[in-house]
């Protein structure tokens, strides 16, 4: 899937790149789940292990990425003073403390590049030398087979080499886009936390199958593909979902009665009320960073 061309999305290795990622030296501050995404997909685009530092609070964390990835497992300052682009991966709630420690030493020639769910860009802006530059950006768990979809907004100092900079981070990971910053928390509660929601459904047909009388791989199996062929016709084929849902549903038939008991059942309301709560809750984060 990946080089496939929608328009305002950049993917994988699609067009030239104004910048060279690999001279740059990159951390990756905090290596939970999102910061060793970050790490992964850098290493599997060809990015110099020896231009790659990450940080981690436990000794047994360090010792099994050095041993799974290759790389130079420092601390803070360490990773502050020789990276010149530091990717924020630490959870929001620890975000400030870590400002606290490093801020005085970040230059504004670094481009930090912050993946704290919810935080914006005024809140490194607030903590780190007059001018530093900032990228925000959201991505999502995909990043794991190079199918992500990380949106990129950039802070009131970050140039149009810093965003293609943030780009070429996660390209490797899959589509990137561009958006304002204002649009970041429903970013966060669509596509983001959007992985979640197709899991759910995919859970449910899943189960469903089986209620059916079919045997629990077969259901999964079925599932699977559908979801992955069906995801493949909207992007590739540029037309809009209705279209798409129209001509699979014959008058009088057996998806109509199937679509007709999820409208009664209210599914677009209450997924339209569940990616509000995301969205809020995103703000509510950033809120309570403050």
């Amino acid at each position: 899937m990946p080089g496939t061309s929608v328009p305002g999305i950049s993917h994988e290795h699609e067009r030239e790149k104004g910048t060279s990622l690999s001279k740059h030296t990159v951390a990756v501050l905090g290596t939970g789940k999102i910061g060793e995404l970050v790490l992964s997909g850098l290493l599997r685009s060809g990015h110099p292990a020896s231009n790659l530092l990450v940080t981690a609070r436990r000794p047994d964390r360090a010792a099994e990425l050095t041993e799974r990835y290759g790389v130079a497992v420092v601390d803070n300052a360490t990773a502050v003073a020789k990276a010149d682009i530091l990717a924020v991966a630490v959870k929001p709630q620890d975000a400030g403390a870590l400002l606290g420690e490093i801020g005085a030493q970040v230059s504004a020639e670094k481009l930090v590049v912050s993946l704290c769910a919810g935080l914006p860009t005024g809140f490194f802006g607030a903590r780190l030398p007059e001018g530093t530059p900032v990228v925000r950006v959201m991505t999502n768990t995909p990043a794991l087979v190079d199918q992500a979809m990380s949106a990129i907004s950039p802070g009131p100092h970050a140039t149009a080499e810093h965003v293609a900079l943030a780009e070429e981070l996660f390209t490797p990971l899959g589509a990137t886009i561009q958006v304002p910053e204002s649009q970041q928390d429903a970013v966060t509660a669509l596509s983001g936390s959007g992985p979640a929601y197709f899991y759910l459904l995919a859970e449910s047909m899943i189960e469903a199958g089986v209620l059916l009388g079919l045997p629990r791989q077969t259901a999964q199996e079925l599932v699977v593909q559908t979801a992955f062929g069906s995801a493949s016709l909207l992007r590739d084929s540029g037309e809009h979902p209705v279209k798409l849902r129209e001509a699979v549903t014959s008058p009088a038939g057996t998806t109509a009665a199937a679509i007709r008991e999820l409208e009664n059942h209210g599914v677009r309301a209450a997924l339209l009320d569940a990616l509000e709560a995301a969205r809020d809750r995103a703000a509510e984060i950033a809120d309570r960073a403050r």
